[in-house]
């Protein structure tokens, strides 16, 4: 590709051919994907001389593949996060028959398009970096997962042909039949999407807890592989985090575009285009940290040694990072709430400031005793005085009863925080109202009651009572309060009347840096728990199978490692805020042409009053 020295005309041109690029790239890909497999098979006697190189100028092999892979995977996550509340609201609009949310899906699936040719770009730069820079653990990878990189490319042409025809035939596919053709097209681009995820999956979690057989067919071998006892916790894990990363980030783009919106309609729209993004990054981080309790189960049964090197070894800190990061984010989250109470609906604030202020006093004691470390990092006199490094006080909320106690307590205020933005501005008027108001009051006291109980409970019984039996019951209590209370005001608010309608448009600034910053949030949180699942295998490629005899047998420092990760955080949100404004071209153009279209000859005067709303597209 030539290098277009940064005339905005030409990359805007070379972008509105998104589909030609992503196409052409796609294909190119999935050609090469046989012959590179192929090669890589052939070239396994010539290669095993050279197991490592290496680019030390640059920083070395490792953390030039860190960068990349991570700004990969940040963007895969991204493009396979979106399409699934995108062709959500393509349905809530079709069935409701509300413009808003199938503009809400096409402005969803144009930031989509804008990515995935990036994506694939860093895929395809990531596969010839390894194969370099790794080719023995490659050729040993390819041995084992041949007819999986067959399956992936099919996937990923397919993937391709499908989002191609999903956004360039959305204005033709309106009407009758052909939407619900669309919508087809939508529900196949999340199954590739879904596949496409789970291969790769394979892939990592074949390097963390391998499973190998020495006999059977080549597909076999890689079935066996495939179905590693940590492949499914990651595919649900990573399917979460993908929601939850793909809400936040429309969530800032959309706040981004509401702080620099000219026009009330731009300022209306993107403020209900916030709320929703907000509400999806919400939606999916509720049941985030159940997966992730299910991956560490998974953990510590395949391999109690990488359970402890995770939890209670030297990565046992970073543990504590992702409660500041994950508090910040509940934090925002909330706050984002909270603003859309007192801002979007009149006489809001005064109803609601006690309990906005009883739920962040909240979120404020949880967050304080989930940030508590188990073992504090003192002198040999201040660890004399306290008589070991564990804090006679402190210590008692270092432990893991404590904090999943504190994060099921989280979860049910940011549950709750939803409810009453979702119940604030009307009155129920079903007769049995009374009632189910006070079931689901009594729901959520006696669950956070159960929960303390159990939390306390877990310090007198021994560790596999807790892990097994307690933690599990605290997540099924939380579990059973969302679908009891969910439905139950879901029901109450079909027959409800509107007191007070909510108003667009009129969150203060602040709102919009509060989703930017929850995106930030989840980047970061998402940067941190890649870099610690890696170097849970510490010195090994795969886990117990190939060792790593490089010069990086070892795993960074932590400080280090977080130098790192605020790199990859930095380089994402430069990527990303390219895709926005490459998504935001068109926009651009079409306004300065209704713009242009709309000027009047000097002196001329309206042929009617309403010309100008015509003019202006309203």
């Amino acid at each position: 590709m030539k290098n277009h020295g940064g005339h905005p005309g030409l990359i805007a041109s070379l972008f509105r051919e998104q589909g030609s690029l992503i196409a052409g790239l796609s294909l190119l890909i999935a050609l090469l994907g046989f012959p590179l497999a192929g090669l890589a098979q052939d070239a396994a006697s010539a290669s095993a001389a050279v197991a490592y190189r290496d680019i030390p100028q640059v920083g070395g092999s490792r953390n030039i593949i860190w960068v990349v892979a991570q700004q990969h995977l940040l963007l895969a996550g991204f493009v396979l996060g979106v399409p699934i509340f995108a062709w959500v609201c393509e349905i809530v609009g079709w069935k409701s028959g509300e413009k808003r949310y199938d503009k809400l899906a096409k402005e969803f699936t144009k930031l989509l398009t804008s990515a995935y040719a990036t994506t694939a770009l860093f895929g395809g730069i990531l596969l010839f970096l390894l194969i370099g820079f790794y080719p023995k653990l490659m050729t040993y990878l390819t041995d084992i997962f041949f007819p999986s990189f067959v399956v992936y490319c099919a996937l990923f042409l397919l993937e391709t042909v499908t989002l191609y025809l999903y956004w360039y035939g959305w204005e033709a596919m309106q009407g009758g039949g052909m939407k619900v053709l669309h919508l087809f097209l939508g529900f196949l681009l999340n199954v590739f999407a879904f596949f496409i995820m789970i291969v790769p999956n394979s892939w990592a979690t074949f390097q963390a807890s391998p499973v190998v057989i020495a006999e059977g067919s080549a597909l076999a071998r890689a079935w066996a592989a495939t179905w590693n006892p940590t492949w499914w916790p990651v595919n649900i894990h990573r399917l979460i985090a993908n929601v939850v990363l793909g809400g936040f980030i429309c969530g800032a783009y959309a706040g981004i575009r509401y702080l620099s919106a000219t026009t009330a309609e731009e300022r209306d729209h993107y403020d209900w285009m916030g709320y929703v993004g907000n509400f999806i990054g919400v939606f999916g981080m509720l049941p985030l940290p159940f997966a992730g309790y299910w991956l560490m189960r998974e953990i510590y049964q395949y391999n109690q040694q990488m359970g402890i090197t995770l939890m209670g070894g030297f990565l046992s800190w970073l543990f504590i990072l992702q409660a500041v990061l994950i508090g910040a984010l509940f934090l925002g989250a909330n706050y984002y709430f909270w603003l859309g109470i007192t801002h979007r609906i009149e006489g809001a604030e005064a109803k609601y400031r006690k309990p906005i202020m009883a739920m962040l006093v909240i979120l404020l004691l949880c967050l304080g005793v989930w940030m508590t470390p188990h073992s504090l990092v003192a002198s040999l006199e201040e660890a004399r005085k306290m008589g070991g490094t564990h804090h006679p006080l402190l210590g008692v909320f270092g432990v893991m009863s404590a904090k999943m106690t504190v994060v099921n307590l989280m979860i049910l205020v940011t549950f709750m925080s939803f409810v009453i933005y979702w119940r604030a501005g009307k009155e129920e008027t079903a007769t049995w109202a009374k009632v189910a108001k006070a079931v689901m009051g009594g729901v959520l006291g006696l669950a956070a009651i159960v929960v303390i109980i159990l939390g306390v409970w877990g310090y007198f019984v021994p560790a596999i009572v807790r892990i097994n039996y307690f933690s599990v019951a605290q997540v099924l209590i939380v579990l059973f309060v969302m679908l009891t209370i969910t439905p139950l005001t879901a029901l109450l608010l079909r027959s409800a009347k509107t007191t007070t309608e909510m108003v667009w448009g009129r969150m203060p600034p602040r709102a919009g840096y509060a989703l930017v910053m929850n995106a930030v949030m989840v980047i970061l949180l998402m940067t941190l728990m890649g870099y610690a699942r890696s170097s849970s295998r510490v010195h090994w490629h795969v886990y117990g199978v190939m060792r790593d005899s490089s010069q990086y047998a070892y795993s960074p420092a932590l400080g280090y490692a977080a130098v790192f990760m605020s790199l990859n955080t930095f380089v994402f949100c430069l990527l990303v805020s390219f895709i926005f404004w490459v998504a935001t071209m068109g926009d651009k153009g079409k306004s300065a042409e209704v713009s242009g279209k709309g000027k009047m000859p000097a002196g001329a005067v309206p042929a009617m009053a309403g010309g100008s709303q015509k003019l202006d597209g309203k």
